[in-house]
């Protein structure tokens, strides 16, 4: 799973170069939606299971798993805008930086200040080889991020953390077309084996889940209702809110093709957790198989009906405001408010 985030870590890199995170501005609107969508799912499932074991799964119902989510948008095509791609694109990686953030901070084992001092030396140097050595092989990045993954393992900090902090270490060219710059070749290498290898695997490794008599009582558990409710009802609601609350201050403002029915359609959607949750469920849950299998099933219910929900939704009312040609530039900027 570190090469997942390696591929992850590039991407969000990416965006902040060229994408639509380079301008702070047009960065705002997806942002105050990512942090309603972390906030409120986190705060249902707090609010259901406080002050006992399973407050640990907090952070499951915070995750997107971009794959799917943007799967649902390709099959609906040109019946929703083209902006509202871009507009769950931008939400997922940050949504997905969050996750990481979680993790960082709330799955850590025991840590080692030695080791993770070690990672981040190493870290460091990866840096100074970038921007100052301008090293422009990928070999002593790959050795590099390989040593400060196991300094990572050791420390008790999650490993995979490394993959995303290699990312920023690799030289990145703010030319788009630039194919030279060791972050453009290494970006096109993970795709095919994340998505036909690494996540099929981890998929078979970890989503095997007993289906007992009992399966739908397991769905009563204030675990269980805290990650439905925070998937299916939470992220739709933080996303929406926190965006209004965006434009309505004048601080952001929704791209010139969508209505806040894109937006509540674009929240179902990021209700879709699935791979990243069942991640997390893994961190937050070790050695409780049962309660590891449970909230697994919440997941894939949860993910189930937030993807059905939004696919319908968007179905029926996501039909652009204008024609894509009147938006080819998605503007995000305060002063047209």
């Amino acid at each position: 799973m570190a090469i997942f985030f390696l591929l992850i870590g590039l991407e969000l890199e990416r965006e902040l170069y060229n994408g639509e995170l380079s301008n702070f501005k047009n960065a705002l609107l997806p942002l105050f939606a990512a942090v309603g969508g972390l906030s409120i799912p986190a705060l249902i499932h707090l609010f259901l299971n406080y002050g006992t074991e399973m407050q640990a799964g907090i952070g499951i119902p915070m995750a997107t798993d971009i794959a799917f989510a943007l799967g649902v948008l390709a099959i609906l095509g040109s019946r929703v805008p083209a902006s509202l791609k871009v507009f769950l694109t931008a939400l997922a990686v940050m949504d997905d930086l969050g996750a990481i953030v979680v993790i960082a901070v709330f799955y850590t084992a025991q840590l080692s200040v030695f080791y993770l001092i070690g990672a981040l030396v190493i870290w460091v140097l990866l840096i100074l080889l970038s921007r100052f050595g301008r090293v422009m092989s990928l070999i002593p990045y790959l050795i590099g991020g390989a040593l400060m993954w196991f300094l990572m393992l050791k420390s008790g900090v999650h490993a995979t953390i490394a993959g995303v902090l290699l990312a920023f270490a690799i030289p990145f060219s703010a030319k788009q077309d630039d194919e030279a710059s060791p972050s453009h070749r290494l970006e096109h290498f993970p795709h095919k084996p994340v998505a036909f290898i690494i996540l099929p695997i981890f998929a078979l490794a970890n989503t095997a889940i007993v289906i007992g008599a009992g399966w739908t009582q397991d769905l009563a558990t204030a675990n269980s209702l805290g990650i439905i409710g925070g998937l299916v009802l939470g992220k739709p609601l933080g996303i929406t809110v926190l965006s209004f609350i965006a434009v309505y201050f004048g601080i952001s403002r929704l791209p010139l093709d969508l209505d806040w029915r894109h937006v509540v359609g674009a929240g179902l959607l990021g209700g879709i957790g699935f791979t990243m949750s069942i991640f997390i469920t893994n961190l937050a849950f070790v050695g409780s198989a049962e309660v590891i299998n449970d909230s697994k099933m919440a997941i894939l219910v949860a993910s189930l009906i937030a993807g059905i929900a939004g696919f319908v939704w968007l179905k029926v009312f996501g039909k652009p405001k204008a024609s894509d040609s009147d938006t080819e530039t998605i503007d995000y900027d305060m002063n047209d408010v």
